[in-house]
């Protein structure tokens, strides 16, 4: 397998993974799944994710993990898969609300936009159940507990 990982830090790294750790959990995803796979990570402030939820999904304010499919061209066959955008401030935040390790939050976040790029969705209760089901088999390989197992407010 072949993957290949791009990691920008659009703002100071303090307290966000290192790029070996958004490739492993991104390899983790495509296991089994993709020969070749290119995949862009962006990690971004409160500011920067607001504005591309708001001008992509028309939703307000700043949101954990964004998913931007690459739309292939007829006739052209590339392994790029497209782009995830994860909010550092935003997953600190849900991280600390839901009573997670910052540092398994941050790779549910990165293996939920991975399968989004996958073409998964949970827009209904089926779509759902499964998404939910390989975010869990797949942290649980990677040795991260279920994200949607009982919460832990502190």
């Amino acid at each position: 397998m072949s993957v290949r990982v791009t990691v920008q830090y659009a703002l100071p790294r303090r307290g966000v993974p290192a790029p070996q750790s958004f490739r492993r959990w991104v390899a983790a995803v495509l296991a089994g799944r993709r020969k070749r796979a290119e995949v862009v990570v962006r990690v971004v402030d409160a500011d920067e994710s607001a504005e591309l939820n708001e001008t992509y999904r028309r939703k307000k304010g700043p949101t954990n993990v964004l998913s931007f499919p690459f739309e292939m061209p007829a006739g052209l066959e590339v392994p790029l898969l497209g782009d995830i955008v994860i909010c550092a401030p935003v997953v600190a935040r849900e991280a600390l609300e839901q009573g997670k390790e910052g540092r398994a939050h941050w790779a549910h976040m990165t293996v939920h936009g991975v399968l989004h790029l996958l073409g998964y969705d949970h827009l209904d209760d089926d779509q759902a159940r499964v998404m939910e089901g390989l975010e869990r088999e797949i942290l649980a390989k990677l040795g991260y507990p279920d994200p949607y197992g009982e919460m832990n407010p502190v």
